[in-house]
């Protein structure tokens, strides 16, 4: 029983260890007042795996921290074109 234990244990303490944050910017051209941020962040919040998520009218973006085995780019994206916002992710430089 012992030996069970610890295998389910350790199983799953591996598996959360494979969980690996990933912090993304998607540029949200369509945002043009002070509202826009919010409903994107609302957006982005609701998103099952995020961690956080910082929208920033000046620079039309966000900034995405999320659990990768959790979310994906894919649907940060779909959640910001729902909200009505179409977002890309930012090419890193």
């Amino acid at each position: 029983m012992k030996k069970t234990m610890f295998a389910i244990l350790f199983a799953l303490t591996s598996f959360t260890a494979l969980a690996k944050p990933q912090t993304i910017t998607l540029d949200v051209p369509t945002m043009d007042c002070a509202m826009c941020p919010i409903t994107v962040k609302m957006a982005l919040d609701k998103v099952e795996g995020v961690i956080e998520s910082v929208v920033t009218l000046d620079s039309k973006s966000a900034v995405v921290t999320f659990e990768d085995t959790q979310t994906s780019v894919v649907a940060l994206v779909q959640a910001t074109t729902n909200a009505g916002y179409i977002s890309t992710l930012k090419q890193q430089k």
